[in-house]
């Protein structure tokens, strides 16, 4: 069993993190946690059985952690978690782990002098709505992929934090994480750094972030990915929209369609550069029958989202139980964060 730290006992810390470990009691025991505010160190300390303190630096010189969890605001990740791979131990750190790629580059390079885990909470990596995405690509039945667009968006007016800039709040850090890091692996470009167009916008926030964020990327034999994370969006429509050479997927995270011809069935065509006609010469539209395939998939509310959070972390006790790989990257997140970088100097 590994004794978990976590720093933060916020929405993600409480609400996530520690939901999710104490029901792999079998894996996982919350040793520590570590929040500034008494009333959630007591509640942690019922909750949990663990012990707690105000301040992260006093659990610097445990050795009896096996990992930290980085709950902490977005501002403080770098810091902290440079902090805690000096003094020796693995960090598992919320999204975003920075905000430049110089800054990841800095904690890559501290993780192998300290020889300690870096790893990320990507846990959408994992839902299960992406990866059934992920199957009807790969499947081939749509063809060659023109356009893959991600839209988390949705109406909505923010006042905490997490809409200023001075705590590295805005849609692009705060959800961005999501649909960018699915963006990136899906457009599946590790031989440089994608092009980058990006608009943002405040228009509802009681911040000064930008609450709506159109973000293109593209690369060369790539598909254009087109990413929008919006709060400003009263209707918004499916979660994925994907168009193919044979046919194209539509949906969210609890169902998506998707229809195909095969190019095998269609009826045969020739280009035609004068005027299309029948045989009394009227004329014509381009217009053919095609045999049109579809399917469909379905997930119940239950597991949505806790899915993503337990294959997570079972990527990372492999890792650390038996040295396998992890599923996410911290050079993965470093494109995301290069991304993200280059999509706010374009928004000065």
């Amino acid at each position: 069993m590994m004794n978990v730290a976590i720093l933060g006992m916020g929405r993600s810390g409480r609400d996530i993190h520690g939901r999710y470990l104490q029901t792999a009691t079998d894996k996982y025991n919350i040793a520590y946690v570590v929040d500034p505010v008494p009333q959630r160190r007591a509640r942690a300390e019922e909750e949990y059985g663990c012990k707690t303190y105000a301040n992260y630096k006093e659990i610097l010189d445990k050795k009896d952690i096996d990992f930290v969890v980085n709950a902490t605001p977005s501002h403080m990740h770098v810091p902290i978690t440079m902090e805690l791979l000096e003094n020796g131990h693995n960090v598992l750190c919320e999204k975003p782990l920075a905000q430049t790629a110089a800054q990841v580059d800095t904690l890559i390079t501290q993780a192998k002098k300290s020889g300690k885990m870096l790893a990320v909470f990507h846990q959408s990596r994992f839902a299960p709505y992406f990866e059934q995405v992920q199957k009807v690509l790969a499947s081939g039945v749509l063809g060659r992929i023109v356009q893959i667009s991600i839209h988390f968006s949705g109406y909505a007016r923010r006042w905490d934090w997490q809409c200023c800039k001075e705590f590295g709040g805005g849609n692009l850090y705060n959800t961005g994480p999501h649909p960018v890091d699915q963006a990136l692996f899906l457009l599946n470009y590790p031989e440089g750094n994608p092009k980058v167009i990006c608009h943002m916008d405040r228009v509802n926030t009681f911040g000064d972030a930008e609450d709506y964020v159109k973000l293109l990327l593209s690369a060369p034999n790539r598909p254009i990915v087109d990413v929008e994370i919006s709060s400003c969006n009263a209707y918004p429509g499916f979660t994925y929209n994907i168009m193919g050479s044979n046919g194209g997927l539509k949906g969210g995270v609890k169902e998506m369609q998707w229809r195909w011809f095969k190019p095998e069935e269609a009826p045969k065509q020739e280009l035609v550069k004068g005027p299309l006609h029948d045989e009394s010469w009227h004329a014509l539209y381009c217009s053919e029958p095609l045999k049109w395939y579809e399917d469909k998939w379905e997930i119940a509310d239950d597991g949505i989202f806790t899915l993503g959070t337990g294959r997570l972390y079972d990527s990372v006790y492999e890792h650390l139980a038996n040295g396998k790989p992890l599923t996410v990257t911290p050079e993965q997140v470093r494109q995301m964060i290069w991304v993200m970088e280059e999509s706010h100097r374009q928004n000065p």
